[in-house]
């Protein structure tokens, strides 16, 4: 998904509604959007919040907990996360690298130079999550595709044979580096979780205080789209090749290219998600970033499925494609809400409600889905853009041309 090509989701030439929207895209992108709350809500809802990560190596691994507490509520809230954990991560990646191949296409037949003026673009995206980074969430993930989108942007102008290559030497670098980290969590003991200063700090700290712990603890909270850099690199290029191939159009071959995804994906790919996660915290790292971008290509193909069995879009349909639309407001929207909703100087939920199970973490990400859903169907009723996105057209029409 790229959240700053909202609003040119064309289709390949040759298709006779060239400049059409693809509404399976947008709806893909507004899955994408609920499905990594449905990952990231956990983790404001944990003792010590975003930074629980640091201390505990199995906070994102989603069955640890079953074995010492077999409990209906443990054992639901291990299926949840297990549902949510990486897929949609992987499915947002493949999106932004189909959004960037739809503008490399854009470029192409208006006959304007290639990477042009996207640089710019990517440093804008690079800023704005710095800003949320800084601001909101420590785990964003646009920062991290604004660089990978630099290196794809180039490749795009680069031969078939050079994108190839790139793709496989990436996948093997990727590969090697969840054996090697995974090998490293096994031969180390899991921690205990987040000290208490640090529980204490988002439970009764101020804003303030907690934006100076990001800045000080910026290195290791920016690992991830270090470690999983090479990850993002495939996952932008299999989208530009998806997006090449046709596979998110109406006609009978993008069908037959979205069967092969689903039979793949879920075929392959869930098994194989089932047996890391089953494997204990040990491989999280597999669990999240081997098998579980598998997967998400396999949920490319139930959605579009799915979405080829819908006669009459209905207020689902309908919304999911208003949220893709607005798809990086909606991103920054759910982690404030969630921020404002769990954190001391907030309503404090994850403080009070600790210890109460999993229903309310269940309940609020339910609440933030729907507030997404509505404003963004309301929003884009009387505007053309989501505000991120116009904030983003805005001030890179004020840039001057080189």
């Amino acid at each position: 998904m790229d959240p700053t090509a909202t609003r040119s989701a064309e289709s390949p030439p040759g298709r006779p509604n060239g400049g059409a929207r693809l509404p399976l895209l947008d709806v893909l992108r507004g899955t994408a959007v609920l499905g990594t709350l449905g990952t990231n809500v956990w983790l404001f809802a944990a003792p010590g919040a975003e930074a629980a990560v640091l201390f505990n190596g199995a906070a994102l691994a989603p069955v640890a907990a079953v074995a010492a507490d077999p409990s209906v509520a443990t054992v639901l809230e291990a299926i949840v996360r297990f549902a949510a954990n990486g897929k949609f991560l992987a499915l947002l990646t493949v999106l932004f690298g189909v959004g960037l191949a739809i503008q490399y296409r854009s470029a192409e037949r208006h006959g304007r130079a290639w990477p042009g003026a996207y640089p710019r673009r990517a440093l804008f995206l690079f800023a704005e999550g710095a800003v949320h980074f800084t601001l909101v969430f420590a785990w964003d993930v646009l920062m991290g595709y604004a660089v990978t989108a630099l290196v794809v942007a180039w490749l795009l102008a680069r031969t078939e044979r050079a994108r190839r290559i790139a793709l496989w030497t990436a996948a093997v670098v990727h590969g090697l580096l969840m054996v090697l980290l995974t090998w490293g969590l096994s031969a180390q003991a899991t921690g205990t979780g987040a000290p208490a200063d640090v529980v204490g700090l988002y439970a009764q700290g101020g804003y303030l205080e907690q934006i100076a712990f990001r800045m000080e603890h910026a290195v290791p909270l920016r690992l991830e789209p270090v470690i999983s850099f090479a990850m993002m690199v495939v996952l932008f290029l299999v989208g530009v090749r998806l997006f090449r191939a046709g596979a998110f159009g109406d006609d009978a071959a993008a069908r037959r290219i979205r069967a092969r995804l689903m039979a793949w994906g879920l075929g392959l790919g869930l098994p194989l998600n089932i047996a890391t996660t089953l494997a204990g915290p040990s491989f999280t790292f597999a669990d999240r970033y081997l098998a579980a971008p598998l997967v998400a290509l396999g949920l490319i193909g139930l959605i579009g499925w799915a979405l080829d069995r819908v006669r009459r879009p209905g207020v689902l349909v309908t919304s999911l494609s208003s949220l893709g639309r607005t798809a990086l407001s909606g991103y920054v929207l759910q982690n404030v809400l969630c921020v404002l909703a769990c954190y001391g100087f907030g309503l404090g939920l994850a403080s009070t409600l600790a210890g109460t199970g999993p229903w309310w973490v269940l309940g609020l990400w339910a609440a933030v889905c729907l507030v997404l859903l509505t404003a963004s169907t309301l929003w884009l009723r009387r505007f053309r853009h989501g505000p991120s996105e116009a904030v983003q057209k805005w001030t890179l029409a004020k840039l001057p041309e080189r």
